[in-house]
Order: C-alpha cells, then sequence, then structure tokens
C-alpha cells in the first residue's frame, strides 16, 4: 500500500521472484493502495487483468509463456503507453522486450512467513 501512494500514471513495475514468492499477494496491496474495488486475482490463465481505481491498474501474468514471440503477441506496449499502473508478474520472462523505464521489484522468500523486497533504486528513491 504505501509503494502505491508514490505511484503516477504511466509507471511500469516489473516483478520478479520464485513460485509463491507472493507476487499477487504484494499486487492485491498495492491495489488497495490505488483504491481498487474489485479482488484482485492472479490472471493467469487470461493473462491480464484491468482494475479502475485511483489510477487504473493493469496486471500482467506471464507465468504460462514460454518465448518472446507469445508475449509480443500480448501487445503489451498499448499497456505501456496507458493512463494508469502496469504491474507486470515474472517480469524476467520479457527479456528484450522489456521497457527501458520500468521499477523492477524482486521478491525473495526468507521463510514461511517472511519475504525480503528488493526494490530497483529508482523506486527506492521515490519512496523516500
Amino acid at each position: 500500500m504505501k509503494i502505491a501512494k508514490h505511484l503516477k500514471s504511466r509507471d511500469i513495475l516489473a516483478l520478479c521472484g520464485p513460485l509463491g514468492a507472493g507476487k499477487t499477494t504484494f499486487i492485491q496491496g498495492l491495489a488497495e493502495g490505488l483504491e481498487v474495488k474489485d479482488y484482485v486475482t492472479s490472471p493467469t490463465f487470461v493473462l491480464i487483468n484491468e482494475y479502475k481505481g485511483r489510477l487504473p491498474l493493469y496486471h500482467i501474468d506471464l507465468y504460462r509463456l514460454d518465448d518472446l514471440n507469445q508475449i509480443e503477441e500480448l501487445g503489451l506496449s498499448e499497456y505501456f503507453e496507458k493512463e494508469g499502473v502496469t504491474v507486470i508478474e515474472w517480469a524476467e520472462k520479457l527479456g528484450e522486450l522489456k521497457p527501458e523505464f520500468c521499477h523492477e521489484i524482486k521478491i525473495e522468500i526468507v521463510s514461511e512467513m517472511e519475504r525480503k523486497l528488493c526494490l530497483s533504486s529508482e523506486l527506492a528513491a521515490q519512496l523516500k
């Protein structure tokens, strides 16, 4: 929720971390901070969910995609240009399609109940 307060339109968050690290849970908190009223679920099968809030939230999940051609066919660049915040789970799969200006967040599993977030320096600076 704290990060959401500092986000602005056209911000892109690239989430990386292993299965079960809490990427979707992180996005649920982000959505709450963006005043999204809908319940946020992982778009693993539909690939992209859109939510209305203080800023629109575009939640993209690349888990099921295996190569850049499949990802490129999604037309993600259109989302990067929309007014709103775009959050991409499994962003490490973007490869060369990763936008130049995005905030990276790596989620590491410390224990069953604890996670460590590593923020890109630009995002960390915004939060100060």
